[in-house]
């Protein structure tokens, strides 16, 4: 049974996004049926070894007090989107003047604006033609009213994905970490854990990322600077293996979120979308309905080169949200609102920094706030 499940393949090199093996070494048989049932899931030795979990980091704590937090909130993201909010207020202040009147020309320099902080061609010219509407109907008393409006389409925007998370009848919830490799995924799967941690919530993490050097030792770190037991095998393993461990593991001790690192793939690597799938029917095998969330990592950086390799992602493996990693580094935070409008996805999270508290949870109304609101 060992054999049949640890050893079958040898170490890959580390894949990236430019160039990642044609398939992993799986024989295609094995794809095409699922995994069997172990005669004893004790028999695996990811579940033979002791979870032992440590004191998660105290600065994890979310504020007891809801109005601190909030505020806290608020200047979190005020500075994570400091850098496209510079860039595009200095590109908006002359055009929101108070003093200037709302017309053709204005809203040309409005639509340069917006486009520099990489809201895409299609979302940008669908705000522009229903601020021209709304013009024509009824004119728009200047700058302020203009900036006003603009908040209430773009948070309108971010709003509109209608993606319930979905809480299954009996735990564990099964969340699928997807993307490609460089985007942050594992350190993402990791901060997380430890976002659930912090709330009351029992986390364990599963090391499925078996085809990338070093991804497993990584994620072993994340777990133990958050508190959170984690189950793996070798690198190299079966990840449809490790996940039917995890879940199995998971059920026995009534973990409430089950979070698993996927191997980082391309939509048009075939092999490795199928091993995905391959995955999901272990996954929705043992747990009716899981995986219950799968979440894409994208990188902010890569702006609308990322959108394009999104929208085609998504299309292969039932992405339900959108975690927007490096937010802070980049000054097109805009791409947040395209990722909503075109891709029809909401943002669920996004990374502010390299600490393991570094992760928040997607709130339109304060990124629109943040991102609008003129320097003091």
């Amino acid at each position: 049974m060992f054999s049949r499940f640890f050893g079958r393949k040898k170490a890959q090199p580390e894949p990236d996004a430019q160039s990642l093996p044609a398939a992993p070494q799986i024989e295609q048989a094995e794809q095409a049926t699922p995994v069997p049932e172990p005669i004893a899931p004790t028999i695996h030795a990811a579940i033979l070894e002791p979870i032992t979990i440590p004191e998660p980091d105290p600065e994890l704590a979310p504020e007891l007090e809801p109005e601190l937090a909030r505020a806290g909130f608020f200047a979190r993201m005020k500075q994570a989107v400091a850098r496209t909010r510079d860039s595009l207020t200095d590109k908006l202040e002359g055009v929101l003047a108070i003093s200037r009147t709302v017309d053709e020309a204005m809203l040309e320099d409005l639509e340069s604006a917006l486009l520099t902080s990489d809201l895409g061609l299609p979302t940008t010219t669908a705000i522009l033609t229903d601020l021209r509407d709304r013009a024509k109907r009824q004119s728009i008393q200047g700058g302020d009213e203009l900036r006003n409006l603009l908040k209430q389409q773009i948070r309108a925007i971010l709003e509109a994905p209608d993606r319930p998370i979905v809480e299954p009848d009996t735990p564990p919830r099964v969340i699928f970490m997807v993307g490609v490799n460089g985007t942050g995924k594992t350190t993402t799967s990791g901060k997380l854990s430890a976002w659930f941690q912090a709330r009351g919530k029992s986390v364990l993490l599963c090391a499925a990322d078996t085809f990338r050097a070093a991804a497993i030792e990584q994620l072993q770190v994340w777990a133990s600077r958050s508190g959170v037991a984690m189950i793996k095998t070798q690198q190299g393993g079966d990840p449809a293996a490790v996940l039917y461990d995890a879940i199995t593991a998971a059920k026995a001790r009534a973990i409430d979120i089950l979070v698993v690192d996927t191997a980082g793939r391309l939509h048009t690597k075939s092999g490795l979308m199928d091993e995905l799938d391959k995955m999901r029917r272990t996954a929705s095998r043992l747990i009716p309905g899981a995986p219950h969330e799968v979440l894409l990592v994208m990188d902010a950086t890569t702006g609308q080169n990322g959108l394009q390799q999104a929208r085609l992602f998504t299309q292969a493996s039932g992405v339900t949200g959108i975690v927007l990693t490096k937010l802070d580094g980049t000054a097109k935070g805009g791409i947040a609102v395209a990722i909503a409008r075109e891709l029809n996805l909401p943002v669920r999270f996004v990374g502010v920094g390299e600490k393991i508290g570094d992760l928040l949870e997607f709130d339109p109304e304060a990124f629109v706030e943040s991102l609008l609101t003129p320097r003091q």
